[in-house]
């Protein structure tokens, strides 16, 4: 229900009235945020944040999870709130978080993998 108010305080500001499709952004926002909201306490945590760089596959270390943390957070907390989640979204500094969530985004779009075995090849097609 907090994170319904949030978004509706999203939508009503003025600093993202010109942002483009806003619900459907915050709709989405509101799935990732609450997939990696392991401990369903509203907040990311460390572990949380563990977890959720190794199921996009950029695992990082204790050191850099926590730089992140603080780079979303102005350094203010040692989790991630629904609100500092979708201020780092849709803010225009480019956090290193923000970054792998945009990249995980793209790499689900253009997931178009040839499917079956990889083509035969000869020595003499080769470069």
């Amino acid at each position: 229900m907090r994170k319904q108010r949030l978004s509706q305080e999203f939508l009503c500001d003025q600093k993202y009235s010109d942002e483009e499709n806003l619900p459907e952004k915050l709709t989405a926002f509101k799935e990732k945020y609450m997939e990696f909201d392991l401990n369903n306490e509203g907040e990311i945590d460390l572990m949380s944040l563990k977890r959720m760089m190794e199921k996009l596959g950029v695992p990082k270390t204790h050191l850099e999870m926590k730089k992140m943390i603080s780079e979303v957070t102005g350094g203010v907390s040692d989790t991630i709130s629904y609100r500092d989640f979708v201020n780092m979204m849709l803010g225009k500094r480019s956090a290193v978080l923000k970054l792998v969530m945009m990249f995980e985004g793209k790499a689900n779009e253009g997931s178009s993998k040839p499917v079956g075995p990889p083509p035969e090849r000869d020595i003499a097609s080769l470069p």
